[in-house]
């Protein structure tokens, strides 16, 4: 099956050898994102909920350039350094999910970025 490689200037340049998307059949990959804000390459949001919006406004403008949406998310993972954040990335994930939310798994990880406070995956289902 061959993959297509997917980018947007609506989300963040990789930091290292990794692709910002990846199209394999029906399924889109999107890389972990951290709330670099795509035209400066800077964290500007230092609170999770914050932090949360922009990791979900980059998918989303990566995600729309190709035609698709959030409502096309089938699988999220989310890495909190946290627990004590849960309830608010919970809340504004919830603002982008509000009907049939994508299955989700929630860990609480050690980021190598230090401004870091969340990283979130997704893994989309097309059908076009």
């Amino acid at each position: 099956m061959p993959k297509q490689i997917l980018t947007s200037d609506k989300a963040p340049k990789p930091v290292g050898p990794y692709s910002q998307a990846v199209k394999a059949g029906n399924f889109i990959f999107l890389a972990g994102q951290v709330a670099l804000n795509p035209a400066t390459g800077k964290f500007e949001e230092t609170d999770v909920r914050g932090q949360t919006r922009r990791i979900l406004e980059n998918a989303k403008g990566l995600l729309e350039t190709y035609g698709y949406s959030l409502s096309d998310v089938v699988k999220a993972t989310v890495y909190l350094t946290r627990p004590e954040h849960f309830q608010e990335m919970n809340e504004v994930y919830r603002e982008y999910f509000r009907d049939g939310p994508p299955a989700r798994t929630t860990v609480v990880i050690s980021l190598p970025m230090k401004d870091a406070l969340v990283e979130i995956d997704l893994i989309a289902y097309v059908e076009k």
